[in-house]
């Protein structure tokens, strides 16, 4: 398993519950929950940026509309 660097938001608190970023050597990005950071998702830029500005714009299902 390769190791990343990791960031959290500036937003975020020094608690848990932030989202982890990191970029892979090809290319993609890595995202991780810091209460399960053994699960991690791959993603590219564009897709990252496409569900930021969804969630931004309030498109984004809530709770229990999943």
């Amino acid at each position: 398993m390769s190791t990343y660097q990791w960031w959290k938001s500036s937003y975020s608190s020094n608690s848990s519950n932030c989202v982890n970023v990191a970029a892979a050597g090809d290319g993609t990005l890595r995202l991780r929950e810091s209460d399960d950071p053994g699960v991690v998702l791959a993603t590219n830029a564009a897709s990252l940026r496409a569900l930021i500005r969804a969630a931004k714009a309030g498109r984004l299902p809530t709770t229990g509309e999943w």
